[in-house]
């Protein structure tokens, strides 16, 4: 079930992000008059379609991307008519190339922004305050001498202004020192240096720290409001154990209903400790505290989704920039078809506004990648014909071909580096998973 609902997630999910991404291309190709030949979802055998004015609409077998064929692709089958793509000016061939990556900008703005209008958990917009809310035993955030209730201040000289700053910096940093400036909650201010350590699976950096979780609702009649909890404190721990997030408070109430537990709070910068016994509900024992949760109208829904889509890219070229750097693997940088879909099953799994952000950011990285320079892409493209301005002549055919022959190349090369990535981060695991299943059951003798 589990393998289905990621295959039918990640059909939909991508199969979105590409129709929009070729309907750019061909909604401004044939605002210039241009001679669209196919619109094609999919590679390979064509399962489904049909013509309309001169264009066959399909639909193929391999969900894998998609293209849209215009007048004179073929070279064998060029003519001077006007409406071949090659035949029209070099300026609408850029624009036309630039509509898809364009259209899948525009994409994450609509999407992210229909999670804003319907209404989203804080954590999952970067807007936690960058205060260490756990630090987990034995992790590297112990090791450095991190404490829950630290403000981190400065990253490597950086000012840090939420959690989410935090979070990218360590997870592109595996095994690489990070020097902190952080303030504790006696105002003093300290360095401390913190070495990520390196998740085998994935190679990225994780330092067990955990941010604050922090109250957006207190229930009325609750066993935290007779205790005198407010909205935007943050629960630190409970009988002395640190609280990592929601669903790791409610693990540790749910079956305590009508005992006393000890909750240290952070209510602003200072610590506030209380008495509360959780209370019986249909759904288990509950102190009756939630997340901050916030909806937008529509117009300030598309105002903070043009800037999450902004900071979302400058932290993908900021990946892009530690993998040049070599302080990030590719392995942590690249995922594949296998990735993806396990990604944006879980994702559907979570529910569909997190299906929504999960698309946003594939449409983004989509966007981006496609205006690399690589010749067989829109980037690469386009950067011939800016040579081509530049020279005032178009390059020789055979050219071209050498060319879109190297760029074919490079993308199968890329292609078989992420199944390869894929396979080593999945396989084990399905493995795992299978010895499991065929394993008999053991006999418990206690």
């Amino acid at each position: 079930m589990q393998i289905l609902s990621n295959t039918l997630a990640f059909v939909f999910a991508l199969g979105v992000i590409v129709f929009v991404h070729e309907a750019g291309h061909y909604a401004v190709a044939k605002s210039f008059g241009v001679r669209i030949l196919t619109f094609s979802l999919g590679f390979g055998r064509r399962i489904w379609g049909f013509r309309r004015g001169g264009t066959d609409y399909q639909v193929c077998l391999i969900p894998l991307g998609g293209y849209v064929s215009f007048g004179g692709h073929d070279p064998s089958e060029r003519s001077s008519d006007p409406s071949e793509f090659p035949n029209r000016p070099r300026w609408q061939r850029v624009l036309v190339l630039l509509a898809g990556p364009a259209a899948n900008v525009v994409l994450a703005i609509v999407l992210v922004a229909v999670v804003f209008m319907t209404g989203f958990a804080v954590r999952d917009v970067k807007d936690l305050p960058a205060v260490v809310g756990a630090v987990g035993s034995a992790s590297a955030g112990e090791t450095a001498g991190l404490v829950a209730g630290d403000l981190v201040v400065e990253i490597e000289g950086e000012a840090v202004t939420n959690w989410q700053e935090v979070i990218f910096s360590v997870i592109t940093s595996p095994a690489h020192a990070l020097t902190m400036e952080v303030e504790g909650l006696d105002g003093a201010s300290r360095n401390v240096t913190l070495v990520p350590d390196t998740l085998e699976r994935d190679q990225i950096g994780e330092a067990g720290i955990y941010p604050l979780v922090i109250v957006g609702e207190v229930v009325a009649d609750g066993a935290a409001e007779a205790a005198g909890v407010q909205v935007d404190d943050a629960i630190l721990a409970v009988d002395g154990v640190a609280v990592e997030s929601f669903g790791h408070l409610r693990e540790q109430v749910v079956d305590r209903a009508g005992q006393e537990l000890d909750v240290l709070l952070l209510r602003g910068r200072r610590e506030v400790e209380l008495r509360m016994a959780p209370r019986e509900s249909p759904n288990g024992a509950m102190i009756g505290v939630g997340q901050p949760f916030k909806r937008y109208g529509i117009g300030e829904a598309i105002v903070e989704s043009v800037r999450f889509n902004a900071d979302l890219t400058r932290q993908i070229f900021f990946l892009l920039d530690k993998l040049l750097e070599n302080r990030i693997s590719l392995r942590a940088s690249i995922g594949g078809p296998i990735e993806i879909a396990a990604v944006s099953g879980a994702a559907a799994r979570s529910g569909f506004r997190e299906l929504l952000l999960f698309m946003s950011f594939i449409s983004i990285n989509l966007c981006i990648f496609n205006l690399f320079p690589i010749p067989i892409l829109d980037g690469g493209q386009i950067a011939i014909l800016l040579v081509e301005s530049t020279l005032r002549r178009d390059l020789s055919l055979r050219l071209k071909e050498r060319i879109t022959q190297m760029g074919l190349v490079m993308i199968v090369m890329l292609m078989a580096m992420a199944l390869y990535f894929d396979l080593s981060k999945n396989l084990p695991t399905l493995l795992d998973s299978g010895r499991e299943a065929d394993a008999p059951e053991s006999q418990s003798t206690e």
